[in-house]
């Protein structure tokens, strides 16, 4: 678990990065109707409820549906690997904590965990982008690393409980933050609204955790 958390900051470099990344694999110019390629469509509900089932993704797509650019995609790219270590380390509570707030807290959080990630993938999907996995392993802000898991599993009762609450409020602060940053920067309404339902819902969250 990092001492510091950087919002915003984080999801503008990547977005730079990932535009450096793009300009340099620009593909030659081809028809305006393959450029703006639509994948499927998605339902983009609020990260309580499961999002409806998005279909099959079109198949080979190496550019992103106009409605995309490069902070949408970044934000994606990154909120996937940190929403699935919140998942494991939800799942981890029931067994090692001795805080029956905790317990209660997991099981509650977990289904609405689970259907974000769902949304997130499928958005992703919708980009015509494959999940790559561009930052698993990495020691970035809101990231749970394997050394932060590591300890977990050391850890018992009111140890367990100090990291558990310290990597879950570290999550859903830095969640929120680079959520307003895609709202700020994002081009993708539908992505916009996922993040801002995203926001919401893990504010709340992080009134129910004591620091």
């Amino acid at each position: 678990m990092r001492a510091s958390v950087v919002g915003v900051p984080v999801l503008a470099v990547l977005t730079v990065l990932l535009v450096g990344r793009c300009v340099a694999a620009e593909p030659a110019p081809h028809s305006a109707a393959g450029h703006h390629r639509s994948g499927p469509a998605v339902a983009v509900t609020s990260p309580q409820t499961s999002p409806a089932p998005s279909g099959a993704p079109s198949g080979g797509a190496a550019t992103p549906p106009a409605s995309f650019n490069a902070t949408d995609l970044a934000w994606l790219q990154l909120m996937i690997p940190m929403t699935e270590q919140s998942v494991r380390l939800l799942e981890l509570a029931p067994r090692k904590t001795s805080d029956p707030a905790i317990t209660r807290f997991a099981a509650e959080v977990v289904p609405a965990r689970r259907a974000t990630l769902r949304g997130l993938r499928d958005l992703l999907r919708r980009a015509g982008v494959p999940q790559s996995r561009e930052h698993e392993g990495h020691d970035m802000p809101g990231m749970t690393t394997p050394a932060d898991f590591a300890a977990l599993e050391r850890a018992d009762g009111a140890a367990f409980d100090r990291l558990f609450t310290g990597n879950a409020r570290e999550y859903l602060t830095q969640s929120v933050l680079v959520a307003k940053g895609e709202g700020a920067s994002g081009a993708d309404p539908a992505t916009r609204t996922f993040a801002a339902a995203t926001a919401k819902a893990h504010a709340g969250q992080l009134t129910r955790l004591a620091p």
